[in-house]
């Protein structure tokens, strides 16, 4: 079966994936940095039968990094790689003049820094693997000046890049940096707490990640929107 990573697994668009691929069939190495949260995500997969590891941790640990790699490899070995995890820099989101510089730090390292480490852990299963992927989850805020945002915008802006220029360094693997669009998420809610219009559930965009697996299209950024109406 293949073997599928994700970070920020325990709620969200993490945990709404996990459920999907393990319906698939996917045996899963899940990470998130609660751990009771994370047991009991776990444990809802546990109908499908597949085989799920739930690794508490936070990914800027470069130990906690080589510990999901290494239950992946003992469960086969990477074939997909999700760069869910997220970090503002601040919560709720502040102007730049008001963003601290650790906070901007905290965006850097959870959302770009971690990211990169866990694929350079990851690359030589990814590359053995059938049809090695990466998805990293970007945001519409990379592409776009919304006030407040600047900090946690500027990290998916960098991670974009990544992104970008590991899908031309691994010709042999797909990357996909995808930008899942309006999600009611807790990440949201800790962005900007005073707007409580009604977004989409963060499942309605597991449909478009599972076309890219299926379609395996060409390395690049991809809107869910986008996936979701042309499907």
């Amino acid at each position: 079966m293949p073997v599928a990573i994700i970070t920020g697994a325990s709620k969200g668009l993490g945990r709404a994936l996990a459920e999907a691929l393990a319906a698939q069939g996917w045996d899963l190495v899940l990470d998130a940095r609660n751990p009771g949260v994370l047991k009991e995500a776990a444990g809802a997969l546990a109908p499908y039968g597949t085989r799920v590891t739930a690794l508490p941790g936070d990914v800027t640990d470069s130990w906690h990094r080589t510990a999901l790699v290494t239950e992946a490899e003992r469960l086969g070995g990477v074939d997909l790689l999700v760069s869910n995890a997220s970090a503002l820099g601040a919560e709720p989101l502040v102007r730049l003049a008001e963003l601290s510089l650790d906070g901007l730090r905290r965006a850097l390292e959870v959302n770009v820094v971690a990211a990169l480490g866990l694929v350079k852990e990851a690359l030589p299963q990814l590359r053995a693997a059938p049809a090695g992927a990466v998805v990293t989850v970007s945001s519409d805020a990379a592409a776009e000046a919304y006030g407040t945002w600047g900090g946690y915008g500027a990290s998916k802006a960098a991670l974009d890049h990544l992104a970008a220029v590991l899908g031309v360094e691994e010709p042999g693997l797909r990357v996909w940096a995808v930008d899942p669009g309006d999600m009611a998420t807790d990440l949201y809610a800790a962005a900007v707490p005073d707007d409580d219009d009604p977004r989409p559930d963060p499942g309605s965009v597991v449909p478009a990640l599972l076309r890219l697996l299926d379609e395996r299209p060409a390395s690049g950024r991809y809107g869910a929107p986008a996936l979701l109406e042309t499907r």
